[in-house]
């Protein structure tokens, strides 16, 4: 199927160049001819602009107010803006369970630890890991990094 397409495609653009050599042989003026395929050029973009003009307009806009609810409940949608941020993290920003499991091993815990102990550890494997200790290698600090936050979003 691919195949007639391409050769429907360059079919058009051979019939397409016949036609402007026939219109530059009819018009021997090389500025006429110019402004002829300008216009040309101009007539489509307009069919063109009109076009996608329309399909917009034809677009559905939907619109949920307060007076859609049953029973005469007064509902403010506007209520959904005091939230808290933190309070949706939901499922997508929660760590995996395998990466829960690799940062406990590497802070040393055998138990699901508190913040203050994940704070505690943290220091301690900070001495241990900084890059100015370990000339200039971060990538251990990094990896200490991040499973520390991986370890906070796990705490309540």
């Amino acid at each position: 199927m691919p195949n007639n397409t391409i050769v429907y495609i360059f079919n058009r653009l051979i019939r397409l160049s016949i036609l402007f050599f026939i219109l530059y042989l009819i018009f021997t003026n090389f500025g006429t001819f110019l402004m002829i395929i300008g216009i040309i050029f101009v007539i489509i973009s307009f069919v063109i602009y009109n076009f996608r003009k329309k399909m917009k307009s034809h677009t559905y806009s939907f619109k949920f107010d307060s007076s859609h609810f049953q029973n005469g409940q007064n509902f403010n949608f506007k209520d959904f803006n005091n939230f808290n941020q933190s309070d949706f993290q939901g499922f997508a920003n929660a760590p995996r369970v395998d990466e829960i499991a690799k940062a406990k091993d590497f802070f040393g815990f055998t138990h699901s630890p508190t913040k203050e102990e994940i704070k505690k550890r943290y220091k301690e494997l900070a001495h241990k890991y900084h890059p100015d200790i370990n000339n200039g290698e971060d990538a251990k600090m990094k990896e200490l990094n991040h499973y520390r936050d991986v370890l906070m979003k796990t705490v309540k």
